[in-house]
C-alpha cells in the first residue's frame, strides 16, 4: 500500500506503470487494455509505435517483443494530469477475444509495465486527487448497479453530489469549532457571549442537515444492497404461487401435494427500482421426511437472514393452529408482513386477519388481486420511501460513519456549557464525516475498499 500523506490520501508509486484488460472476461466485439504510469510513453512506443495525438483516436497495430503484429485497433493517449488516474494513460481498443486481449496485455507487460491489482486504476485516481473516496467507491457501485435507479444514484455520487453534502456538513462543523475554540482561547472577549447565544442554534442546524443525509443514505443503501424477502408459512398456503406471481413467470413448481418445495428458491425482481430478492422456502411443519426436514432447516436459516418476512396464510381456512406455530418460529426482530392468500375462494368482504401486530395484506396469487398493495407494503416495511433524485447510494461504512457523527453531535448537545468537551465532540463528529470522503482514512481501509474492484478498474 502507498504511504499516507498529511491529508490521509497517501501517495501513488510514481515509478510504477500498471496495465490490465479493462473489459470483462470472455468473448466480445471489442476489448480494451489500459496502461497507466510514468513509463507509458516508452512502453506505448514499444508496442504501438508512434504515440497518437492526445485524446485523438488513432489506428495502430500492436506488436510483441519480436515485432510481430498481434492485433490492430484504436489507440487513445491521455498525458498527465488530464486522465482518469491523473497519470499518463494509454488505452488500446482491439478485438475482444480472450486470447487476443491476453496477448496484447503480455506485450505491454514485456515492455515494462506490471499487472494492475484489482481497483488500482481507481485507487490511483483517488491518491492523485482526481476523485475523493466516496466518488471512487461510486465507480464500483455504478458497475454493480442492479437497477436503473441504483445506477442513477451511483452516477450522482460519482459526479460529487454525495461528497458535496458531506463537505458542507464538515464546513459547518469547522465554523462552529472555530467559534468554540476562539471562546476557549479568549474567554474574556465578546465572542464568548455571541457564541453562547448562537452555539445551540448552529448545532441544531447541523444535526438537522445530518439527519436528512442519513435518511437519504439509508434509502440508497436499499438500492445498492437490495432487500431479502423470505416467504414463510405452512405447506399449501400458496407461497410458490405468490413467488410466481411476483416474478411474473412460472419459477416454482405448484401442486396440490404438500411439501413440494424442498429447498430455497430465489428470484430477483424490482419494485419501483428497488432490487428485491424473493426467497421461497419449504413449508414449516413437523415432518419425518429426511429431505423435507433439510428443506425446513434451510428455510429457518433464510429466515434468520431476512430483511422482510412475508408470512403467508390461507384466507379461506383462516388462521389455524399450524399458522400460529409458524409465527412462533419467526425471528422476533424481523420485519413481517402477514399475507392472506386465496381470497378468490372467500366471499367478498368475508376474509379476516387477526394474526397479530404486523401489517396485513389480502391477495389472490391466482388472480393477482391485492398484489400492488402487497408490493407497496413490502417496500414500506423495508423502509423505502420515494425520494426522487436525492437518494445517496451509501455503503455500510458510510452509514456507520454517519451514525457515529450523529452520536457525537447528540453528545455535544449534552455538553453545552462545558465547552472543552463540546469542542471535542464536534471534532470527533467532523473526523467521522471526513472518513467518508477519505480525508482521514487508514491505509488498511483503502486496501479493503479497492481490493473489491474488478481488475482493470
Amino acid at each position: 500500500m502507498p504511504s499516507a500523506d498529511e491529508d490521509g490520501r497517501g501517495t501513488a508509486p510514481a515509478a510504477d506503470t500498471i496495465a490490465a484488460v479493462a473489459t470483462p472476461p470472455g468473448r466480445g466485439g471489442i476489448g480494451v487494455v489500459r496502461v497507466s504510469g510514468a513509463a507509458v510513453p516508452a512502453i506505448g512506443r514499444a508496442v504501438l509505435g508512434p504515440l497518437p495525438a492526445p485524446r485523438r483516436a488513432s489506428l495502430r497495430s500492436a506488436r510483441d517483443a519480436r515485432g510481430a503484429v498481434i492485433d490492430q485497433g484504436i489507440a487513445l493517449y491521455f498525458p498527465a494530469p488530464d486522465s482518469y488516474t491523473g497519470e499518463t494513460v494509454l488505452e488500446f481498443q482491439g478485438h475482444g477475444g480472450p486470447v487476443v486481449m491476453q496477448t496484447v496485455l503480455a506485450a505491454f507487460l514485456d515492455s515494462g509495465a506490471r499487472l494492475a491489482a484489482p481497483g488500482e486504476f481507481t485507487q490511483r485516481a483517488y491518491l492523485n486527487g482526481r476523485l475523493d473516496l466516496a466518488q471512487a467507491e461510486s465507480v464500483a457501485d455504478l458497475i454493480d448497479a442492479a437497477s436503473r435507479e441504483a445506477a442513477r444514484s451511483a452516477l450522482r455520487s460519482l459526479s460529487g453530489e454525495f461528497s458535496n453534502v458531506i463537505h458542507a456538513l464538515v464546513a459547518s462543523l469547522t465554523e462552529l469549532r472555530a467559534l468554540t475554540e476562539a471562546m476557549l482561547d479568549f474567554p474574556e472577549e465578546e465572542v464568548d457571549t455571541l457564541h453562547r447565544d448562537d452555539a445551540h442554534a448552529r448545532l441544531e442546524r447541523v444535526r438537522a442537515m445530518l439527519a436528512e443525509v442519513v435518511v437519504k443514505s439509508r434509502q440508497g443503501s436499499l438500492l445498492r444492497n437490495g432487500v431479502n424477502v423470505v416467504l414463510a408459512g405452512r405447506p399449501n398456503v400458496g407461497k410458490s404461487s405468490l413467488l410466481n406471481r411476483l416474478a411474473g413467470e412460472e419459477r416454482a413448481i405448484v401442486t396440490a401435494l404438500p411439501g413440494t418445495t424442498r429447498d430455497a428458491l430465489r428470484e430477483s425482481i424490482q419494485i419501483e427500482g428497488v432490487p428485491i430478492n424473493v426467497i421461497d422456502t419449504a413449508g414449516l411443519r413437523e415432518s419425518r421426511d429426511e429431505v423435507e426436514q433439510l428443506g425446513i432447516a434451510h428455510a429457518q436459516r433464510e429466515l434468520a437472514r431476512a430483511d422482510v418476512v412475508l408470512a403467508v396464510f390461507d384466507a379461506a381456512a383462516g388462521l389455524t393452529p399450524e399458522d400460529r406455530a409458524v409465527l412462533a418460529q419467526l425471528p422476533p426482530e424481523c420485519h413481517q408482513v402477514h399475507v392472506y392468500n386465496k381470497i378468490d375462494l372467500v366471499p367478498v368482504g368475508a376474509a379476516a386477519g387477526g394474526s397479530g401486530g404486523a401489517a396485513e395484506v389480502f391477495v389472490s396469487a391466482k388472480t393477482g388481486v391485492g398484489l400492488d398493495a402487497l408490493r407497496r407494503k413490502l417496500l414500506e416495511t423495508a423502509g423505502w420511501q420515494a425520494h426522487g433524485e436525492g437518494v445517496y447510494l451509501a455503503r455500510e461504512r458510510h452509514l456507520r460513519a454517519l451514525g457515529r457523527a450523529q452520536t457525537h453531535l447528540a453528545a455535544a448537545v449534552q455538553q453545552e456549557g462545558r465547552w472543552e468537551f463540546f469542542a471535542e465532540e464536534l471534532r470527533a463528529a467532523q473526523a467521522a464525516l471526513s472518513e467518508i470522503t477519505g480525508q482521514f482514512t487508514a491505509d488498511e481501509l483503502l486496501g479493503e475498499i479497492f481490493a473489491r474492484f474488478c481488475v482493470g478498474k
